[in-house]
């Protein structure tokens, strides 16, 4: 199983992750930080250069082990806007989406369309029977892009918070073919 490389979605490109990006996306996270790291464990003030390059180094290998495909969403002119990526995490069958958006560019439907776009894919690969959203009941974006796209709550766990905005309870939403 392993999705395109590129997928050209109209207003918006995801392409695999590469090791030049590293700069952009190091700044790209720092700019969205006040948003970022509210919900995103990863996303601290420290995050820089070394840490995104880190990041793309691990989605080169994960996606050279088929258990991550991490893309970056760029616009039509190519500015990186934001991140996606399927993951293996929950089990067969199961392909999850996770994402964050720069914040100059969020409110503006790229998410939902990056989501819808990589669902579709996600439902050609074999064996997928569902695509999976989890998010904090408290993450209104990420619940709103989710609901945009067509996905539907089949799930809430109590779960030990992990970022300073999470409460304790981690929705899960799916899409099924």
């Amino acid at each position: 199983m392993e999705p395109p490389e590129m997928i050209n979605a109209g207003d918006i490109v995801l392409k695999r992750w590469e090791p030049e990006w590293a700069d952009e996306a190091a700044a790209a996270v720092s700019e969205s930080l006040p948003e970022l790291k509210r919900f995103l464990p990863w996303a601290t003030d420290g995050y820089d250069t070394a840490e995104s390059r880190s990041f793309i180094q691990s989605s080169v290998e994960n996606w050279a082990a088929g258990t991550e495909f991490n893309y970056a969403i760029f616009t039509a002119v190519g500015d990186l806007i934001g991140s996606i990526g399927l993951m293996t995490r929950m089990g067969p069958g199961t392909l999850e989406i996770g994402y964050w958006m720069r914040t100059p560019w969020a409110g503006r439907g790229h998410m939902t369309a990056a989501v819808r776009t990589l669902t579709r894919v996600a439902h050609t690969l074999p064996g997928v029977e569902r695509v999976a959203i989890r998010y904090d009941a408290a993450n209104k974006a990420s619940a709103s892009v989710a609901t945009k796209a067509g996905f539907v709550e089949v799930d809430r766990e109590h779960r030990e918070p992990t970022a300073p905005g999470e409460t304790e309870i981690l929705v899960t939403v799916e899409h099924r073919a």
